[in-house]
């Protein structure tokens, strides 16, 4: 018997860690409600033919967010069986909104910008905690 990753091909996609400073309050990270999986999670989606990754993370993170970003430091990899058993590798970039307003939309209904501690309580993924530390650290 053979397992998912041997049977199904691999998933890639890519997203960002957008963080921005916040006047007095400090540094705040977005952190997007996804509704048809009903969870908390770091924008991000699948790759496009011809794309980049790093081409992909902006544009996906500027569909869920409405934010248009700068790729400000490349953070690695995630890898993860997905809701589909499928095995996905996720490439993610630290990001910096240079514009736009969130819009809730079909796949993203809610936005919140939280501390690195509220926004570490908010995700649903111990995956997206680990990177937002990560990213946490790039920061200083």
């Amino acid at each position: 018997m053979t397992g998912p990753s041997e049977t199904t091909p691999s998933v890639r996609a890519a997203g960002g860690v957008v963080s921005r400073l916040d006047g007095k309050s400090g540094r705040k990270f977005a952190v997007v409600h996804r509704s048809r999986h009903d969870d908390w999670s770091l924008p991000k989606g699948k790759l496009e033919p011809d794309e980049s990754l790093e081409e992909c993370a902006l544009r996906e993170v500027s569909e869920e967010t409405g934010f248009v970003c700068t790729a400000t430091a490349y953070l690695g990899t995630t890898d993860y069986i997905d809701n589909h058993g499928r095995p996905k590798t996720v490439s993610w970039w630290l990001m910096e909104p240079d514009g736009g307003r969130f819009e809730p939309g079909a796949e993203v209904d809610e936005l919140v910008w939280l501390d690195a501690g509220g926004a570490g309580r908010r995700l649903t993924y111990e995956r997206d905690r680990e990177l937002l530390a990560k990213a946490v650290l790039v920061l200083g």
